[in-house]
């Protein structure tokens, strides 16, 4: 029934497992969930990763089960005995890689022509078989005595068999880890989310306010960009304060009651101007000039739709969960859809930092420039510190980071945001001497040597 060539797919499996693992803790969070898996032959489907505290426990449900032949297979039956669920701590899933491909590479080793099971392999937990399911449907509870990361994975330890069942996964920690303790369906590494969140919220409708009165105060020299990075705060806001709801109902009963949808909407809104904003800032509209190039409005037309792919991607991903086929993909297609994003924001600022130079050296006004550029460098160097931060840094960091403090990352992803916020708003606030706009005559002298020196420095 084993056959060498599903060695060397479960490693691959098992491999992807592991890095859309990392991608899913930063987009959604455990919970119950019902998954409905049709004429599907992978030979491992990873369906929950969860945190788990001592006492925790791990429940699964199949309603139906069927399998089958796919056609063309070499095999002459199926044996329901080699597929079913286990349990994966995060400490065996190097020992599988290892073993898998080991498997691979001698095919006429131990196992007299076998390939590498993990249902079978001593490796994980064994949940459920698909040979014990009756046709009523079955459960099984596995309480948590060893603390660690625990991934839910089907194994189908046949190649060429189509499986198609019904499956409901709960995983929760129980607080005090007593027997009739409440049931807490956040992973210990998120527990503290729904108060991190809330904080934050209240952060941003502060900043909100904050903003508004200076707007207000100063609307003689406010202008319409202003009113847009108002309203990227306003949806910033909340944005976070639907997380911090669906990250509490979560917690207490495993669904999210709606909130995720909310959520979602927010996060759309508050993506597409967030980008609109860096965007705006760079090519200098409102503040140098009333319009908009055309080469500035075609990067508008490819960041803003690419922002709405992104989000629906988002969605995609965080709805379908890693059962889905092409999980991995739209994993992809998200990180790529960024990546797009971030560059195509940078060349706003490239091309005004090129056409202040290129103004101070035939206008007679060099203090004005050189106040424009210096903001400008900033802006691009806050950006790009910023984009790379948040999606490079923060990878590596969660990556290396312990189950139990993945919190940590959250944080270090909301503190960037608001310096970044707090840098743009400051440097860019409604004032009446903006040095975008304004500098004085005994500026002139010094200025332009300063920018003869960066000249000769480029």
């Amino acid at each position: 029934m084993h056959t060498g060539s599903m060695g060397t797919s479960v490693a691959a499996t098992v491999a992807v497992a592991v890095s859309v693992v990392v991608v899913l803790a930063g987009v959604t969070h455990a919970e119950i969930r019902t998954t409905l898996i049709v004429s599907d032959a992978r030979p491992l489907i990873l369906f929950e990763q969860f945190g788990f505290a001592r006492g925790g426990k791990a429940a699964l449900s199949i309603r139906r089960s069927a399998w089958r032949l796919r056609p063309g297979s070499r095999l002459t039956g199926v044996d329901p005995t080699l597929m079913g669920f286990v349990l994966i701590s995060g400490a065996q899933f190097p020992k599988i890689n290892n073993a898998s491909e080991y498997a691979a590479a001698d095919p006429g080793g131990n196992s007299g022509g076998g390939g590498f099971c993990v249902l079978t392999s001593g490796y994980a937990v064994p949940m459920i078989r698909l040979s014990d399911v009756p046709a009523g449907g079955a459960t099984s509870i596995l309480p948590i005595d060893d603390p660690d990361e625990y991934a839910v994975v089907f194994n189908n330890c046949q190649e060429g068999v189509e499986v198609t069942m019904d499956v409901r996964t709960e995983m929760y920690n129980v607080r005090g880890g007593v027997p009739d303790g409440r049931r807490d369906y956040l992973p210990v590494g998120l527990q503290p989310l729904p108060t991190i969140y809330t904080v934050v919220s209240a952060v941003y409708f502060a900043f909100l306010a904050v903003w508004a009165w200076a707007c207000l105060r100063r609307r003689a020299t406010a202008e319409r960009i202003h009113a847009v990075m108002g309203a990227l705060l306003l949806f910033k806001a909340l944005k976070m304060a639907c997380a911090a709801e669906d990250t509490w109902y979560v917690e207490r009963t495993g669904t999210p009651h709606g909130w995720d949808v909310a959520f979602y909407v927010f996060g759309f809104f508050k993506g597409v101007l967030l980008f609109t904003v860096i965007v705006l800032i760079g090519t200098g509209w409102s503040f140098l000039k009333p319009y908009l190039q055309e080469r500035e409005k075609n990067v508008l037309m490819i960041v803003i739709p690419l922002q709405v792919i992104e989000n629906l991607v988002l969605v995609v991903i965080g709805e379908t969960g890693p059962t889905g086929r092409d999980w991995v993909v739209w994993n992809q297609l998200f990180l790529l859809v960024d990546v797009v994003c971030c560059c195509a924001v940078f060349f706003p600022i490239i091309w005004s930092i090129r056409a202040l130079r290129d103004a101070s050296k035939t206008d007679g006004k060099a203090a004005r420039y050189l106040h424009r550029l210096t903001l400008f460098k900033r802006f691009y160097i806050v950006v790009v510190g910023y984009l790379y931060f948040t999606r490079i840094i923060v990878s590596a960091f969660l990556a290396l980071l312990s189950y139990r403090y993945q919190w940590g990352v959250n944080v270090a992803v909301e503190a960037a945001s608001f310096a970044f916020y707090l840098f743009a708003f400051y440097n860019f606030h409604p004032v009446e001497k903006n040095p975008y706009l304004y500098v004085g005559d005994d500026e002139e002298e010094p200025a332009g040597g300063q920018l003869e020196m960066d000249d000769r420095a480029c």
